[in-house]
């Protein structure tokens, strides 16, 4: 009893601090299933000992406080946090409480709204006569930071809503949050004025909404969805939470366009699959999803606990930031030689899988997150976007750790490591000497999207390689069946359907061949604009930097790399020897353009079209002679927009570039056959 009371104590204190951390400082400490496995044993520990649950434990409140910078908003309606559910029992045992206390039969199933559950800040807005008044952050549920200046510079927040007879007073709740695209950017642009970059998007958001200054807030890429009500005065509520959101969306306000009504368990169990497959494409962090009760009649029959209601809970995913230990760190040769700094971890379960390595990007994350050989860090893992390391507990360093700095000489060839000055990536010096550039370069050159020689996997080019039989791509088109049926697990049959399919890959195009060349910055975009734009090798092996510098989206470093690709020797013996070996491409077709609808027009797409994926569209608008970038500029004739579109779309309203819908696509392609 003295050793679980002592225990409580010190949970206490410790998620006490750990709130401070996160929601005063915005300086989070240990990730949010670290906190949730503190807060599930203080649960079990007061459930084991109610006599020990005292007032100022965490479990007994929502979270948080409100600073002194800002004003205090007193909520009419406090503000609760959710229960939340980790399992489908969970979500079973959800729903089965839910109908026992309605008592509904067992076989009753229930409409619930469902919802993604964003990670972002929790804010409320009241809206007097229809005028927004006031704006206030969650903070400790029934007070929270006055931050309406701030949320007056966000572009998704009417100052007025939209329509008529509104109530005399509504307090409608949402949550502030920023999109993948625009976290990213937003850090590209600190690095570059060597401001400080937020962790994640969440703190991001939360830092920018509160700042003292208004204008700090309005340069930041923050948005908004609108998910109910608080208090409501002189007006009335329609009978569904869905109907509610509907209500709201024609008043203006943005609300989520992934919600969904569902019917029973089975409903419930199969949103949250669907969300959780496309988790990794929605263009911004949750963290789960939320399922409410969709009458409101019985939201109110089912009332509250003391910190949460009971018509509503939090089902998360599992962890994507986790703790673990870097047991070493080892340094990668890709095909350009750059040297990249790879994390061994000891072995962790972390979204959905178990991760042991981790990237460190290059020398200078390397250096601006210090990560040592022994450290305890904090790694994250959202969807297919390979495990990365967001900082190191430095509390938990121990003694003796050294500086890991980048070495002199390349690790697999011994060559000169070279870093000019200005760059973040330092390189091999090696070329085609080092046997990793080489294997790197003929896994590329081999791939699906460039030469695609089916059947040529990793395995076989590192045994190519090893047993020195090419040294460029080029020498794969003077295998014979015999020299590969000798390498390891490599038949005759095998050899020789291999040999076949090399063969085969001579017969492509010139936009897939430039982009198999691994020309540095050069990826597919950018090959097949230097494709369309110069239609023959030669005529872009001659050009000049300005003449490749006037292809859309290509700037003077990309122009540089391509030029000097083609200046090197090496690389002009070797590109020689690809058409001396058969290599070819058809050839470019004259007159197209005055029969082609879109000649000359430029498009930049947007957003989910109703019927046409990404790449059909862009197929549809090559097909009929337009070219597609990928940033909006003064030059682009088209925004093709479609639902949740984002920053494109607002580049191109203050440029005034035409916004054009996929049916009006189709449209101006009709005269194409």
């Amino acid at each position: 009893m003295a050793s679980e009371s002592k225990r409580i104590v010190a949970l206490r204190e410790e998620i006490a601090r750990h709130d401070h951390r996160y929601y005063v400082l915005d300086d989070p400490e240990v990730p949010d299933a670290e906190y949730d496995r503190l807060m599930r044993e203080l649960r079990e520990l007061e459930t084991r000992h109610p006599k020990l649950v005292s007032a100022d434990s965490p479990t007994q409140r929502v979270s948080g406080v409100a600073t002194r910078e800002f004003g205090v908003v007193e909520h009419r309606v406090p503000m609760l946090s959710l229960d939340n559910a980790f399992s489908d029992e969970d979500i079973e045992n959800f729903d089965r409480r839910v109908r026992e206390r309605l008592e509904l039969g067992e076989g009753a199933r229930l409409e619930y709204n469902s919802e993604p559950k964003l990670d972002g800040l929790a804010i409320s807005l009241t809206y007097e006569d229809g005028v927004f008044s006031v704006g206030a952050t969650r903070g400790d549920g029934l007070k929270g930071e006055d931050v309406t200046p701030n949320l007056r510079t966000l572009r998704s927040v009417p100052l007025k809503l939209r329509g008529r007879g509104h109530p005399r007073l509504v307090e409608v709740r949402g949550e502030v949050f920023m999109t993948d695209a625009g976290f990213e950017q937003m850090n590209r642009d600190a690095l570059a004025g060597g401001d400080k970059v937020f962790v994640n998007p969440r703190n991001a958001a939360a830092g920018s909404l509160r700042q003292l200054d208004p204008a700090v807030t309005a340069g930041r890429p923050l948005e908004i969805f609108f998910y109910g009500v608080g208090a409501i005065e002189g007006g009335t509520l329609p009978p569904r939470h869905s109907e509610l959101l509907s209500m709201l969306r024609e008043w203006g306000l943005r609300t989520c366009p992934e919600i969904r009504v569902t019917t029973g368990v089975e409903g419930l169990l199969g949103y949250y699959r669907d969300i959780g497959a496309r988790r990794a494409t929605l263009g911004y962090q949750i963290d789960g999803v939320v399922y409410k009760v969709d009458s409101l009649v019985r939201q109110r029959e089912l009332g509250f606990v003391a910190r949460a209601p009971r018509w509503a809970i939090a089902h998360k995913f599992p962890a994507e930031e986790e703790m673990t230990q870097v047991r070493d760190i080892e340094w990668q040769v890709g095909r350009t030689g750059a040297l990249t700094p790879v994390a061994r971890l000891e072995p962790v379960f972390v979204g959905g899988v178990t991760v042991s390595n981790a990237t460190l990007h290059n020398v200078d994350e390397l250096t601006r997150k210090d990560v040592r050989i022994g450290d305890t860090v904090i790694i994250r893992r959202a969807g297919d976007v390979i495990p990365e390391i967001v900082r190191v507990i430095a509390e938990r360093r121990p003694r003796g750790t050294k500086v890991v700095a980048l070495p002199k000489a390349c690790p697999v060839c011994g060559s000169d490591v070279s870093r000019i000055e200005g760059e973040a990536v330092a390189r091999c010096t090696g070329g085609l000497v080092c046997a990793a550039q080489r294997k790197e370069s003929l896994k590329h050159f081999a791939s699906r999207r460039a030469m695609d020689v089916e059947g040529l996997g990793d395995k076989v080019v590192e045994q190519l390689v090893d047993a020195q039989l090419v040294e460029s791509a080029a020498d794969l088109y003077l295998l014979t069946a015999a020299q590969l049926s000798e390498l390891e697990r490599m038949g005759e049959k095998s050899a020789a359907k291999l040999v076949a399919a090399i063969a085969k890959s001579k017969n492509t195009t010139f936009a897939r061949f430039l982009f198999a060349l691994g020309i540095p910055n050069v990826g597919e975009a950018t090959a097949l604009s230097l494709a369309e734009h110069f239609g023959e090798l030669t005529v872009l092996q001659d050009a000049s930097l300005e003449q490749i510098m006037a292809v859309p989206d290509i700037g003077p470093v990309v122009a540089q790399d391509i030029r000097e690709f083609f200046d090197e020797p090496r690389n002009k013996k070797i590109v020689s020897q690809f058409l001396a070996r058969g290599v070819n491409w058809p050839a470019p077709a004259s007159g197209r353009s005055e029969h082609q609808p879109l000649a000359g027009k430029t498009f930049v797409l947007t957003g989910t079209l109703p019927n046409l994926g990404r790449a059909d569209a862009e197929a549809l608008i090559r097909k009929a002679g337009g070219k597609v970038t990928s940033s909006v500029t003064k030059k682009t004739s088209f925004v093709l927009a479609g639902e949740s579109a984002g920053s494109k779309l607002e580049r191109a309203q203050q440029l005034n570039v035409p916004i054009i819908s996929e049916e009006q696509l189709r449209l101006l392609v009709k005269a194409f056959d």
